[in-house]
């Protein structure tokens, strides 16, 4: 079987991430308490994997180019080919020194743990997404960001992502990313 090779967005865009700036403003930061609260009690059990580490869990590509495989070795077939350093993957499972990963489209699938890195990325889910200043719907915003577009994650606060794109950092609502665990704070 020859490999297919996934480019996710295979767009204008896709080589260098499009985001449109806007005017930046101060405004007061706010604590999501009461989502927090939330978000914790509908959290799940997590489980150890062979690692040691939390299963599901979210890890990046650390490579251009990475072979996702139909099993946990390199005789299983391979059955995408990602083309993009730094997308984010749930890892789902663990085998020795392969991890089961799913992506943000849903397709799940092995790869070997040196491909992959624990640095935190995030993916952005649907149109020109707003990102604001502070974790909160009125706050201004900060940047526009184009579906696909990653950037780095930095801190999940209730309903709210911070991530890093280029130069700038900015709020995000966790239901527009790809990244993170519903119940996830950092």
């Amino acid at each position: 079987m020859k490999p297919i090779s996934r480019n996710f967005f295979v767009m204008a865009m896709a080589a260098s991430a499009a985001i449109i700036t806007a005017p930046l403003s101060s405004a007061g930061e706010t604590a999501a308490a009461q989502f927090k609260a939330k978000a914790n009690e509908a959290a799940g059990p997590v489980h150890p994997g062979a690692s040691g580490l939390a299963i599901p869990r979210f890890v990046s590509l650390s490579s251009d180019t990475v072979n996702m495989r139909a099993g946990p070795g390199v005789r299983y077939p391979i059955t995408w080919v990602y083309r993009r350093k730094g997308t984010p993957f749930m890892v789902m499972a663990e085998f020795e020194y392969w991890r089961k990963v799913r992506d943000a489209d849903g397709t799940e699938g092995w790869m070997h743990r040196s491909l992959l890195s624990g640095r935190r990325m995030a993916l952005v889910r649907g149109g020109i997404i707003e990102l604001r200043r502070s974790p909160k719907d009125d706050a201004p915003v900060a940047l526009r960001a184009e579906v696909g577009v990653i950037g780095h994650l930095l801190a999940c606060r209730g309903l709210w992502c911070e991530m890093g794109l280029n130069d700038g950092r900015a709020w995000i609502r966790r239901s527009d990313i790809f990244g993170a665990l519903p119940n996830e704070e950092f």
